[in-house]
């Protein structure tokens, strides 16, 4: 669902050199590429407060991919393709809505079944694609822009849960965040259980910024507010990115810095749930499990 329920309305914008807002959207200047499509390297780092501290932080990769620009992303590359068996594949099965269906079409119908607008610009993706024939992707991102390419307007994570890898669609429009120079920020109700190590009784922040040379995201876990008032951070999760351009030398550089990028993804989470677990945070059952009879 929409965050209709969005908490915090749209702030007076704040002008800088980076970046300009819209009446509803938001715009970066960002210096121009030959294609909108591109790799991000960089790091993710999870940070769990309470009840028992834990902190990691794993390198990573990920494609930010023009749905428009797909065809020419993969044509010609022996080690990536688009729809059939590689070692990098780009599979439309793997991402949001029925796989008969366009993926651009199905974040165009998303969008408008949400909100009510239907986006009529660039639609472009932040994901891990499948990697020796395995695909998995705690949250992938869609960024629906304006017309001009530029302006972002509406942004989907299509969150994935584990063990269950069962999957929920948040769509935040633009109009409905706050603005803090760089920044979106959005404050909203947790509405889908994520990790057996988190009570759905939580609220989330999240922080993103328009895609460029860089790419930022953060997102604190709240839990609801006390009688004293505020809000006690449970956990949070920083992404930071750095573009390259996605040509051939750099396809094979981070295919060769991370081999197996989907394994060492649901790998490394399955590990950290076991020093949670060891270390004695408690352990919630699914929602639906606790409906039944």
């Amino acid at each position: 669902m929409a965050v209709s329920h969005a908490r915090e309305p749209v702030s007076a914008p704040s002008q800088t050199h980076d970046a300009d807002a819209r009446a509803d959207g938001f715009v970066r200047a960002a210096a121009p590429h030959a294609s909108a499509s591109a790799l991000y390297v960089g790091r993710v780092r999870h940070r769990r407060h309470a009840p028992r501290p834990h902190a990691f932080t794993w390198p990573l990769f990920m494609a930010y991919l023009d749905l428009d620009e797909l065809d020419r992303v993969f044509a010609g590359r022996w080690l990536w393709s688009r729809g059939r068996r590689n070692v990098v594949e780009f599979r439309r099965a793997d991402f949001l809505g029925d796989a008969a269906v366009p993926l651009d079409q199905a974040v165009r119908d998303l969008v408008q079944e949400r909100t009510g607008r239907r986006p009529h610009g660039p639609i472009r993706m932040l994901t891990h694609l499948r990697t020796f024939g395995y695909s998995f992707n705690p949250v992938t991102f869609y960024y629906c822009f304006a017309a001009d390419g530029r302006t972002l307007e509406t942004l989907v994570a299509q969150i994935t849960n584990t063990p269950w890898k069962q999957r929920h669609t948040y769509v935040l429009p633009v109009a409905q965040a706050m603005i803090d120079g760089d920044f979106l920020q959005w404050r909203f109700d947790k509405r889908f259980h994520v990790s057996p190590f988190m009570a759905m009784e939580h609220d989330y922040r999240w922080r993103f910024d328009v895609p460029g040379q860089a790419l930022r995201v953060h997102m604190d876990v709240l839990c609801p507010p006390d009688p004293q008032g505020g809000s006690a951070r449970r956990f949070d999760a920083t992404l930071s990115l750095r573009r390259r351009p996605m040509t051939g030398r750099h396809m094979a550089a981070a295919l060769l810095r991370y081999p197996l990028m989907t394994l060492q993804v649901i790998v490394g989470i399955h590990w950290h749930a076991l020093r949670l677990w060891l270390r004695g945070n408690p352990v919630h059952d699914h929602p639906d499990k606790r409906a039944a009879p």
